[in-house]
């Protein structure tokens, strides 16, 4: 799971992730929600991949984290600037060898990369819902 992540921020601000695992990898992809979604994000990570995909055009930003590592902003600036409800997921494969992830992450073009592993980290509760305040 996400520790230390609030409920509640104000627009505007930065989220930092720190990987505190010593053998996965793990990210922080920040979903804005649509406004008349009323599914908690508990709801929305289990329904099947092709559903969950549905709402990635709302990715605010991804940070990276190898193990052990301060994540890196790959895709925005970590920034939450729009008010709303975000969805807060990791869905990188468990098990997945972290530098084979890290690497195909680089060369991945609007999505999450294909390599070796088990079922995403959402599976295992790496989620969480944030809400950003105007």
């Amino acid at each position: 799971g996400y520790a230390g992540l609030p409920e509640t921020v104000k627009a505007g601000t930065r989220l930092t992730m720190v990987n505190e695992s010593e053998t996965e990898a793990h990210e922080l992809v920040a979903i804005r929600l649509p406004d008349d979604e009323e599914r908690g994000v508990g709801e929305i990570v289990k329904l099947p991949p092709e559903e969950l995909a549905g709402f990635f055009p709302g990715v605010a930003t991804v940070i990276l984290a190898a193990p052990g590592d301060q994540g890196i902003a790959v895709e925005g600036n970590g920034v939450l600037s729009e008010p709303g409800r975000y969805a807060i997921i990791c869905v990188i494969p468990t098990g997945a060898d972290p530098m084979e992830y890290l690497s195909a992450a680089e060369e991945a073009q609007g999505g999450p990369p294909e390599v070796e592993g088990g079922p995403p980290h959402i599976v295992n509760g790496m989620y969480a819902e944030v809400i950003v305040e105007g």
